[in-house]
């Protein structure tokens, strides 16, 4: 499934955050997004998921059109076709590993336990599952985000800042798994960060700036 961007732009009153962006991303394909602080990154990400508005141009995935479908619409179109990693995790603190690895599938009503047993697994939490997140390392929390992002098997991942909040040797450990999961699924992934050494292993590194985004 294509993800196509085109003559996207957002504006805060008179200021641009962006304007003019232009993307393709390949069914499969990894793209990592980098700039400068406040250029709307995550602004630009959150237009992919449908989470956030704009001004001009459109956003289309498998040939729909997100710009036009209502609230409940993209709610329900996010929930079948994509997986959202945020650097701070929101992982549900209420809710053990397990419980909040199955949130998606709870949602879509498929309910499958050994599919999440499966994802803790792949993603180097095997038997932790019972456990509250509060027990948890930011790096296996992290982890967790990874595997509720990818266990209804999304068309699209959009990865925004995931190892933003980690030391190198986890926030290297981190991409492995985020790379090797979103690979079996054949999905792809739209990375923000400002990571170089996250960036350096997406198939395309895109700059985002003011006035538009550039190879």
């Amino acid at each position: 499934m294509t993800l196509r961007v085109d003559g996207l732009a957002k504006h805060y009153g008179d200021a641009a955050v962006f304007e003019q962006v232009s993307i393709e991303v390949a069914p499969g394909e990894f793209i990592a997004i980098v700039g400068e602080s406040g250029v709307g990154k995550s602004t630009l990400l959150n237009c992919m998921a449908g989470l956030d508005s704009w001004d001009a141009g459109t956003v289309m995935h498998d040939g729909i059109d997100i710009g036009t479908l209502d609230a409940e619409a993209r709610a329900l179109w996010r929930r079948r076709h994509v997986g959202f990693v945020f650097q701070a995790f929101h992982v549900l603190p209420h809710l053990d590993v397990a419980q909040n690895v199955a949130l998606p599938l709870m949602l879509l009503g498929q309910a499958d336990p050994a599919r999440v047993a499966h994802m803790l697994e792949a993603v180097g939490l095997g038997g932790l599952g019972e456990r509250l997140p509060q027990q948890l390392s930011g790096g296996q929390l992290q982890r967790v985000a990874i595997a509720r992002a990818l266990v209804h098997r999304p068309a699209l991942l959009l990865a925004d800042e995931p190892t933003g909040n980690l030391d190198p040797t986890t926030a290297a450990k981190v991409m492995d798994v985020l790379l090797a999961q979103t690979r079996e699924h054949g999905a792809s992934l739209v990375l923000v960060t400002h990571s170089e050494a996250a960036a350096a292993r997406a198939d395309r590194v895109l700059h985002l700036s003011a006035d538009g985004i550039r190879a």
